[in-house]
């Protein structure tokens, strides 16, 4: 099929996107995402049924979702978006729609996005990175998903923070029972806490704050910045890719790009080091562009 359809199942919205055969955006809807899992499920159908009504063709689909089908189980696992968890959600949409569907994580959808026609179109190795609400990842070579044996393959929000200053020590505990994950220090309310306290969640007024000359949020930024430039030298030292794509609400934050490269070249072991550090070009819509590229030309 040359007509491809992405959604991107989020826990409050929905988003669907149609796109051509030359990958231009033919329409683009969003609905509020009901509550319970057979309520989503029809709310998808009718929206694919809709699209395609409209646009008069039969496409593809691809999904995103906030956690990722167990390869033993058949089963989502890890979604935030608890009524997904314990259900054949891939098998139960190809159902009501009649044809097979590929469903990935939303993280594995942001970088397979930016890296067909994106940021990092043309890069052979690219790790995509989302620090927003949360923080994940995933890895795209020579143009294909590499989602692993396990469908672990980027779970970067749930590996440890790298090389843990004495300060620091000890390190969090995680929803998840480990201790230490990346989103507890990456995330945009790990950000806000480490600026505003324990209570706060929200950080999206600390970089104009840091840029008016308040020092507690300039110190919240420059920290964060160190954490992220350590986590990403620790990918790079086990990847090697040949961008790294920043996506979510915190890669607006511009200090990052000139930061970055100087911040990870003390944790990198190579004598040259010349990162490709960019911010998403598709910014929020990368992650339902990347489900729609689940399905290859």
């Amino acid at each position: 099929m040359s007509y491809r359809i992405g959604i991107d199942l989020g826990g409050t919205k929905t988003e669907i996107l149609l796109l051509g055969p030359g990958g231009e955006e033919i329409l683009r809807r969003r609905a509020p995402t009901p509550a319970g899992y057979g309520a989503a499920l029809e709310m998808i159908a009718a929206l694919v049924r809709g699209a395609e009504a409209e646009a008069g063709v039969k496409a593809s689909v691809g999904v995103g979702i906030p956690g990722c089908i167990s390869p033993a189980t058949g089963l989502v696992k890890n979604a935030n978006s608890n009524a997904l968890n314990g259900h054949p959600f891939d098998q139960d949409l190809a159902a009501l729609l009649g044809r097979a569907v590929r469903v990935a994580n939303d993280a594995n959808c942001f970088a397979l996005s930016e890296a067909s026609d994106g940021a990092a179109a043309g890069c052979a190795v690219v790790f995509g990175v989302i620090i927003g609400t949360g923080c994940g990842g995933g890895i795209v070579v020579n143009g294909r998903l590499v989602e692993g044996r396990h469908r672990l393959a980027g779970e970067f929000g749930h590996t440890p923070l790298p090389w843990p200053r004495a300060e620091e020590m000890p390190l969090r505990r995680c929803w998840c029972g480990q201790v230490g994950c990346l989103e507890l220090y990456l995330a945009g309310p790990a950000l806000a806490r480490e600026c505003d306290g324990p209570a706060a969640r929200d950080a999206t007024t600390i970089p104009a704050r840091a840029a008016a000359g308040e020092a507690k949020a300039q110190a919240a930024l420059a920290l964060h910045a160190d954490r992220l430039a350590r986590a990403l030298a620790s990918i790079t030292n086990v990847l090697d890719p040949d961008a790294i794509v920043l996506g979510g609400g915190l890669s607006n934050m511009a200090h990052l790009y000139d930061q970055l490269p100087g911040l990870m070249r003390p944790y990198i072991f190579s004598d040259a080091f010349s990162p490709n550090i960019m911010r998403a070009r598709h910014g929020d819509s990368s992650g339902v562009r990347g489900a729609a590229w689940l399905w290859p030309a």
